[in-house]
C-alpha cells in the first residue's frame, strides 16, 4: 500500500484491502454431565474437543451440582487425554444436577469474562431440574440477555412425541433462541451447519411454547 502511494508522491494512500475481515464470535459451552446425561456425555465432549481445535475463543464449562471450567483441559490435542483430564477435574461427574444454581454461578462469576464480542452460548442439558424452577427461569433469562444467541441442545428431542412437561423444561424454554437435539452424529452435523450459517426458523422453540399454552 505504501509503495503504491509513493507513485503519486505520497499525496493519497488508498487501502489495498477493502473487504471486511470475518471472524467467528466467541463460543461458550455449558454442558450437563449429571447422571441423566451420562449416555451422551462422551459424544458431546469429543465434539466440543473438535470445536476447540477448529475455532478460536472457545470456552467450555461442565456442570452437575457445581460448575467446572474445563477450557484448559479441552485444549489438549489428544481427545482421549483431554476427556480424561476433564474427568479428573470434575468432582460431581454422573451425579445429581442443579441447573439453576450452576447458571447463577456462571452468570455472576464468568459471564463478564467470556460473553463479550457477541458470544454464542451452547447449553447442553435435558432440563430435568426438579427444584428451583423460578431460579432456573431467572438465570436462563439473564444468560439469554448477556449473549448474542442462546442455543439449547437437548437429547430428549430424539423422541418424536417429546412434550415440554418437566418443570425445568418449561422454565427454560421461553428464554432460548433455538432448541436442537444432540444425540447422534446427524444432530451434531446440523448444529455445525447452524453455527456457520444464517439463523433460520428450523429450531424455533415457539412451537413448544404454544403447546404449553394450549395454542395451535
Amino acid at each position: 500500500m505504501m509503495r503504491a502511494a509513493m507513485r503519486t508522491g505520497g499525496d493519497l494512500i488508498l487501502p489495498k484491502y477493502r473487504e471486511r475481515r470475518r471472524q467467528p464470535p466467541p463460543l461458550v459451552i455449558l454442558a450437563d454431565i449429571s447422571g441423566s446425561m451420562s449416555q451422551y456425555t462422551r459424544i458431546f465432549l469429543h465434539f466440543l474437543h473438535v470445536l476447540t481445535e477448529r475455532r478460536r475463543r472457545v470456552h467450555t464449562f461442565v456442570f452437575g451440582t457445581r460448575l467446572t471450567n474445563v477450557t484448559r483441559q479441552m485444549r489438549n490435542r489428544d481427545p482421549d487425554e483431554a476427556i480424561d483430564q476433564c474427568t479428573d477435574a470434575v468432582r460431581d461427574w454422573s451425579g445429581g444436577t442443579r441447573i439453576g444454581e450452576t447458571l447463577k454461578e456462571f452468570n455472576h462469576q464468568w459471564a463478564r469474562r467470556v460473553l463479550g464480542q457477541g458470544a454464542i452460548v451452547l447449553l447442553i442439558t435435558d432440563g430435568l431440574e426438579r427444584e428451583g424452577a423460578e431460579l432456573l427461569a431467572t438465570e436462563t433469562d439473564r444468560l439469554h440477555r448477556s449473549c448474542r444467541r442462546l442455543i439449547w441442545l437437548n437429547p430428549l428431542l430424539r423422541f418424536e412425541g417429546f412434550e415440554a412437561r418437566a418443570r425445568g423444561v418449561r422454565a427454560m424454554l421461553p428464554h432460548v433462541d433455538e432448541l436442537r437435539p444432540v444425540h447422534n452424529l446427524n444432530s451434531l452435523a446440523d448444529l455445525v451447519a447452524a453455527l456457520s450459517g444464517p439463523i433460520n426458523g428450523s429450531a424455533d422453540p415457539r412451537r413448544l411454547i404454544r403447546q404449553l399454552r394450549g395454542l395451535p
